[in-house]
């Protein structure tokens, strides 16, 4: 079983930056960040498919937020620029067999989702 810790979020105004981090406790094919929000559906936000080395970014956060990883300690961030308050979630790091499986919400194991707020 995977284990994946994650830590940051927290507060920041609209125009700063934050950064996730996660760890899984091994290695897996895909990893990424879902985020949600009260009474809304869980979207998928970035995600990353080791083998193909594909990374895909959700069409509100492109431009803004990026992927950095640390492949040798089963690591992924998630670099959050430009905050909007529309970016105000809980955020989950996700991992999955492949990519493709995330976009049908098939993944294996999440992490305990820091709150990220964004205030105007």
């Amino acid at each position: 079983q995977v284990q994946l810790v994650e830590s940051g979020g927290g507060l920041a105004q609209a125009g700063g930056s934050l950064r996730l981090s996660c760890a899984a406790s091994y290695s897996v094919y895909a990893m990424g960040w879902f985020r949600q929000a009260p009474g809304k559906e869980r979207e998928l936000v970035v995600a990353i498919d080791y083998e193909s080395e594909k990374i895909y970014y959700a069409d509100p956060v492109k431009g803004r937020f990026t992927i950095p990883r640390n492949n040798a300690h089963h690591a992924i961030y998630l670099q959050m620029d430009t905050l909007k308050p529309e970016d105000t979630r809980v955020y989950y790091c996700v991992t999955s067999g492949r990519m493709a499986r995330m976009f049908k919400g098939d993944t294996d194991y999440w992490g305990q989702g820091p709150q990220v707020t964004v205030s105007s």
